[in-house]
């Protein structure tokens, strides 16, 4: 079973979304890519897909493969400037391929279809004793641009490195935005190695956004909210944004408004020749100094006209929970695929066996398509898969301030 709206590649592979850019009234997205596998290997290609809206997205040809020197094509991010793109990313070899180096590839015709790789622009410093350095983030600055760099120090350091350029070719190191030890803990534990660290800007409020990975585990989406001046990250507060084993590397874009957003790797979501998909999109914003994430406006535009009193017509529906406590159970084929129980500060959400207690505040938006199921609330997210049994979706609340709405 695929998910109508949520992106697979047809076979094979996917991870980490990366490269999200509004052009030509769509969307092109590209993703870390395993094509002929569906488990993760260091072989990694660039996949690319494009949509009218990023919950319409099509499939397309790799855009970046394996070779002329590159054993794997990792993570990294597409920077336009004015008319002319560059895809920057991770070139691994085998086999320590924890180490990368930043390379550069380019366009060679108008779809993005076709890419062309340059040099490599940036290595790891010498000066670091690292374990993994990895995944380029790039944004503008008022007298050029700043790239921003993952790594992990031997001795337990997450950091993100950062370096200057005046022109996106020639890259200088300037040092370490923002580190944090593994040995520290609270308010929220950031891991031994920050994946796809993304600093930018939201109200005048500074933040920083990645994967937390420590020893080859991928845990959550962890983030810093502080002040950036001088290529320096000052943190005043520290969050976790995500929880469950699915949701992981956050993909900042902005969307065709402009507006700060991000995009999931959802692991455990797969079929019998596909593994992996890609969430829906969220909309960022700072709400009493913490970073919230709310569904797109591009999820509303898939909605029915009709909103339905419990029976559905499809395996695809958005749910609007407005009550503090009680319960909604999603069935499908006359059997449970989730329940969820609400109290007022927490979630338990029980699929088959597994049960997850999950943080929430305010409205509570709830997200299922076919094997998909995402949780949103200003106190963060949370995504699993599940197991519809038929082709149709009942939902039962415990209380009538639920709006149920279909998509399509």
């Amino acid at each position: 079973m695929r998910p109508t709206l949520h992106f697979t590649a047809q076979r094979g592979w996917i991870n980490d979304p990366h490269g999200i850019t509004a052009r030509n009234g769509g969307y092109d997205v590209f993703f870390q890519y395993v094509p002929h596998s569906t488990t993760w290997a260091p072989s990694c290609h660039w996949g690319h897909a494009r949509g009218a809206d990023l919950l319409s997205l099509n499939e397309r040809e790799i855009a970046i493969a394996p070779g002329d020197g590159d054993d794997g094509i990792w993570t990294g991010c597409v920077v336009v400037d004015a008319d002319n793109a560059t895809a920057f990313y991770t070139a691994t070899s085998t086999p320590d391929f924890g180490i990368g180096r930043v390379r550069v590839a380019r366009p060679t015709d108008p779809a993005w279809d076709n890419w062309e790789k340059g040099d490599t622009v940036v290595v790891a410093p010498k000066d670091l004793d690292l374990i993994a350095y990895r995944d380029p983030f790039i944004k503008r600055e008022a007298d050029g641009w700043r790239m921003f760099v993952g790594a992990a120090g031997t001795d337990g350091t997450a950091m993100a490195l950062t370096y200057t350029s005046s022109d996106l070719d020639t890259w200088h190191y300037d040092g370490i935005a923002l580190s944090r030890s593994i040995t520290e803990t609270e308010p929220v534990w950031m891991g031994g190695l920050w994946e796809c660290p993304q600093i930018f800007e939201i109200d005048g409020v500074a933040v920083m956004i990645s994967s937390i990975w420590d020893q080859d585990v991928l845990h959550y989406a962890g983030y810093a909210i502080g002040s950036f001046d001088a290529g320096r990250f000052a943190p005043t507060r520290w969050g976790q944004l995500t929880w469950g084993d699915s949701m992981y590397a956050p993909s900042l874009f902005a969307d065709a408004d402009g507006r700060a957003c991000l995009s999931f790797w959802l692991r455990g979501i797969e079929g019998e020749d596909w593994a992996g998909a890609h969430s829906i999109p969220y909309l960022l914003s700072i709400v009493d100094g913490d970073l919230v994430a709310k569904p797109h406006s591009d999820v509303n535009a898939h909605r029915l006209d009709q909103v339905f009193d419990g029976q559905l017509p499809a395996l695809t529906a958005d749910l609007h929970w407005y009550e503090s406590r009680g319960s909604i159970e999603i069935t499908s084929g006359g059997e449970a695929a989730a329940i969820l129980r609400r109290d007022a500060a927490n979630i338990t959400i029980t699929v088959g066996d597994t049960e997850s207690s999950v943080p929430v505040s305010g409205t509570v938006r709830i997200i299922i398509d076919g094997p998909v199921l995402e949780v949103a609330s200003d106190a963060g997210l949370y995504a699993t898969a599940v197991q519809p049994k038929g082709a149709k979706l009942c939902i039962a609340a415990a209380n009538g301030l639920v709006d149920i709405f279909p998509l399509a």
